[in-house]
């Protein structure tokens, strides 16, 4: 049986007055429990969701927290909505403490985002990279200041697809079109930009850090399978499987985002348990562990995929 891996309370008692986050996909699952908590804690939140009406909806129950929240629209399916968002974010906000790139897709149908980009690279990776690129200045002039970056165990392989990634076809023109293999590929990505950004970001006050949240009760799954086997047919085994909730699935990212030795972890892999990993020893995860993917090691392609990621979202023309 998995143990579920939880901060210290202690941390959960700091004053967050007069701090900034961002955190996208916020209307639902281990997006909504991150930003409640940081609204608890007296946090000013930034509710960044693509329906800007169940955004509204899931957050109406926190106006009565000492922190705040707004919503504000980011659809990262299209690279000009997320320039947009960030445009108006400036606008409003002259600070930011913390960068929670929690929203996602998973095992999505072969589509393309408005860009052209294969839909889970684009949305889960390409818009992500975006607006962390275009917000690190304002992360910079507030440090120390945080970025979460919401991965996946699947990084190292899934349904016994691999962890890779195809720099000459990331986009499956070339290949046969795997759902799997395609969200291995964007979180794996997720992984090497962390480690690679924490490296570009010392001793800025910046840090980094990559993330797996666990398999969580939520609507991630309804590509693979339908909901309510998850939700209903699966509930009675989810201690043994590691199916946990939405509120123990924001514990690592809140681990990461208020932990005071966090920092000197930046750049590294922080995993809840999970049956996905194939080697016994990484199943009950760890703040940090070692990614069981040595392609997140490799310097080389992360500098590579780097590169590639700034042209395919137009920052080598800024």
């Amino acid at each position: 049986m998995l143990k579920t891996l939880k901060c210290d309370p202690a941390l959960f008692e700091k004053d967050l007055s007069g701090q900034t986050y961002i955190v996208t996909g916020a209307n639902s699952g281990t997006g909504l429990a991150t930003a409640e908590q940081l609204v608890r804690q007296g946090a000013n939140v930034i509710a960044a969701c693509r329906r800007m009406e169940a955004g509204i909806d899931a957050i109406k129950h926190l106006t009565a927290e000492s922190g705040s929240v707004e919503v504000m629209e980011l659809d990262l399916n299209s690279l000009e909505s997320v320039r947009q968002f960030v445009s108006a974010f400036k606008k409003q906000h002259t600070l930011l403490h913390g960068l929670v790139n929690n929203a996602g897709v998973m095992n999505t149908p072969e589509g393309k985002t408005k860009d052209g980009f294969e839909t889970q690279f684009g949305v889960n990776y390409l818009g992500h990279f975006l607006l962390t690129e275009l917000l690190l200045d304002l992360l910079k002039k507030s440090a120390p200041s945080r970025i979460v970056i919401v991965s996946s165990a699947a990084h190292a392989g899934m349904q016994k697809s691999p962890g890779t990634i195809d720099l000459d076809d990331l986009h499956f023109e070339n290949r046969k079109y795997d759902g799997v293999l395609a969200y291995n590929q964007s979180k794996l990505a997720l992984v090497i930009y962390g480690r690679h950004l924490a490296q570009r970001l010392k001793g800025s006050g910046v840090s980094a850090f990559s993330t797996h949240p666990g398999w969580i009760r939520s609507n991630l799954i309804k590509h693979t399978t339908p909901v309510w086997v998850q939700n209903v047919l699966m509930r009675p085994f989810s201690r043994f499987l590691g199916i946990m909730s939405a509120k123990d699935g924001a514990q690592t990212q809140l681990h990461c985002l208020l932990d005071d030795n966090a920092p000197v972890h930046s750049g590294e892999y922080f995993s809840q348990n999970s049956i996905l990993y194939a080697d016994k020893k990484d199943k009950p995860g760890g703040w940090p562990m070692k990614s069981p993917n040595p392609l997140t090691y490799k310097d080389e392609l992360a500098e590579q995929l780097y590169k590639i990621s700034i042209k395919h979202v137009g920052l080598d023309k800024n």
